[in-house]
């Protein structure tokens, strides 16, 4: 496990590493949430009725815009390890997929939190104004990380699966579109009829909804459980998936 550990925090560095030679797509990542967040506000906010100010509504549901965009990108660091050849000098070293991945997931998820320190900057800049308690806001916290972590393995899945980087950054496309049919923009009451069962039902409504509700001193209900059961279930999916197909790609 010490081993496992130690590997994995070593690649976790070299994912960083790898991140200060594509300094424009972690730019893209960083900037185009909160491009987005300017965006949805200023020209759209005044047309859209939440029952609040709408930058209050909207910034947890752009921080998950944020950490899928930001968590999609590990897609493409596996494709492209798997496509240079660096897997066979890891092998040759007695490293095992599960270190490669786990680096990859890691280095995502500190890009991710430097990137939603970012959007809740300029959220603040803009008139966002959280009205939480410490354990509410840990609780937040909490629950963004398990959603960011749960989507990186996913998207190492993605890595796995595509056989060229261009492929995998398909699953960018994938990730970015799911917010939109959720309460991330738009109460869902608004939109057709047809449309609320997914909308209600789909993965990252509750998880925006145990966002918001924690940061704005909303109630909650059951929302952060069924989020964390909807992250451990991704999960526990991804990471099985992901063994096995390291272990097809590298046989």
């Amino acid at each position: 496990m010490s081993e496992l550990l130690a590997h994995s925090t070593a690649l976790a560095g070299r994912g960083l590493r790898l991140s200060r030679r594509n300094v424009d797509a972690v730019i893209t990542a960083m900037l185009l949430p909160v491009i987005l967040m300017l965006l949805f506000v200023y020209f759209f906010g005044g047309a859209i009725d939440t029952g609040t100010r709408y930058v209050t509504y909207v910034v947890p549901g752009v921080l998950i815009l944020c950490a899928g965009f930001g968590s999609s990108t590990t897609a493409v660091s596996v494709s492209d390890d798997m496509k240079g050849g660096i897997i066979d000098r890891f092998r040759s070293l007695d490293i095992g997929g599960a270190p490669v991945l786990a680096g990859h997931v890691a280095a995502s998820v500190v890009r991710n939190l430097i990137s939603t320190t970012l959007v809740l900057g300029v959220a603040f800049l803009i008139g966002f104004r959280p009205d939480t308690s410490p354990g509410a806001a840990l609780a937040a916290a909490g629950v963004l990380i398990a959603f960011i972590t749960a989507v990186s393995w996913l998207s190492a899945v993605a890595g796995l699966l595509a056989r060229t980087p261009e492929a995998a950054g398909g699953f960018t496309f994938f990730v970015m579109f799911l917010p939109y049919p959720s309460s991330a923009f738009v109460p869902i009451d608004t939109m057709p009829s047809w449309l609320h069962g997914f909308a209600e039902h789909q993965p990252v409504t509750p998880v925006i909804e145990s966002l918001r509700g924690l940061l704005l001193g909303q109630s909650v209900g059951s929302a952060p459980w069924i989020a964390l059961g909807w992250c451990a279930g991704l999960l526990v999916v991804s990471l099985a998936l992901s063994g096995v197909l390291f272990r097809r790609r590298t046989a």
